[in-house]
């Protein structure tokens, strides 16, 4: 994929994503609206359903590089496959925001999407070589809906989601220019960060308008294909980078209410960027840090793929890991307002 057509896509998801916000904001005001509960982090009514915007953008904007680049790209029907199973999630996601579903149907539906996709997934990509191809398939599924699930969880103050995606998805679009990933998954990359940066005007402190499940389903199936592509080709390490923090205080979080016998199917606000804001912090210091910290994994993630060496790898990962222990205990510590 050449420079121009990445620079190009990122630009058009941006504008389209935008300008379908400036759109869909009075309809989703007037039938999407997000009441205050006891578990929110807002204090105002406020529309949700914004990843509308986001997903559609970055559909229209793969489709039409498809469409009249066809030469740029391969392996057109595994594309299709994850698309039609992120709309899928939309679906199930702007559902959920409007008439909200039971727990378990909601995971039946979110299976059946990843399921999809891990199927879709090209033959040779091994993610754990010394287990078994079933068995390796059968991890992508079980990590795959995590992931869908905790990109979901994780959205729950301004912000928070953009401060994710657009980092890791900037990353992954470099790797997509260099080589390490195919041009699909970098287009895709791509036009999902500058879908993500049309949206985040909208979402900046304190939010005109919420990304919804609409939007963080399907993110996160996004998300999970283009990181089982980078671990697939060769590069687990670079992969486990860029979601760190996410992965870090959703499972930490689970755990956590595992042992204390609590309802993890719940919604609650005891995850470590919710927990700070009730001793002190603000939404914007929240988020400064958290896209700081994925601004260093994705450079972290950037110098695994650049060395190539094991040795190299390892020290990566430990210091993502002791960079998100040290943000995580940081969180947790009483601010003065």
């Amino acid at each position: 994929m050449n420079v121009a057509l990445s620079v190009v896509s990122f630009l058009a998801a941006a504008a389209i994503s935008a300008i379908l916000l400036l759109w869909l904001r009075p309809w989703l005001a007037r039938y999407a609206l997000a009441k205050p509960n006891a578990r929110s982090s807002h204090k105002v009514p406020t529309p949700q359903g914004g990843g509308i915007a986001v997903v559609a953008a970055t559909t229209i904007v793969v489709v039409a590089a498809e469409i009249f680049f066809p030469n740029q790209f391969g392996n057109q029907w595994q594309l299709s496959i994850v698309f039609a199973s992120a709309i899928g999630l939309a679906l199930v996601g702007v559902t959920d925001d409007l008439w909200p579903l039971d727990a378990i149907p909601r995971l039946v539906l979110q299976t059946a999407a990843v399921a999809a996709v891990v199927v879709a997934l090209p033959a040779d990509i091994h993610i754990v070589p010394v287990v078994p191809w079933w068995l390796d398939r059968a991890f992508l599924l079980v990590g795959g809906v995590w992931l869908v699930n905790l990109v979901n969880f994780m959205d729950g103050i301004d912000w928070m989601t953009v401060a994710e995606i657009v980092p890791a998805t900037a990353a992954l679009g470099l790797f997509g220019l260099i080589g390490v990933l195919p041009p699909e998954a970098a287009l895709v990359a791509l036009a999902l960060c500058g879908a993500m940066i049309g949206f985040a005007p909208f979402n900046r402190p304190v939010a005109q308008i919420f990304l919804g499940d609409v939007g963080s389903l399907p993110i996160g199936l996004l998300l999970g294909w283009l990181l089982a592509l980078l671990a697939g080709g060769g590069h687990f390490t670079t992969a486990a980078l860029l979601p760190l923090y996410y992965l870090a205080d959703a499972t930490i979080t689970l755990m956590r209410r595992l042992m204390n016998g609590e309802p993890v199917m719940q919604a609650h606000r005891s995850h470590f960027y919710q927990r700070a804001l009730d001793v002190g912090f603000s939404v914007n210091q929240v988020v400064a840090r958290v896209f700081a910290l994925n601004v260093a994994l994705g450079l972290l993630a950037v110098l695994t793929v650049l060395s190539g060496s094991t040795l190299l790898n390892a020290a990566a990962l430990i210091t993502g890991l002791v960079l998100v222990a040290l943000l995580l205990v940081d969180l947790g510590r009483a601010r003065r307002k």
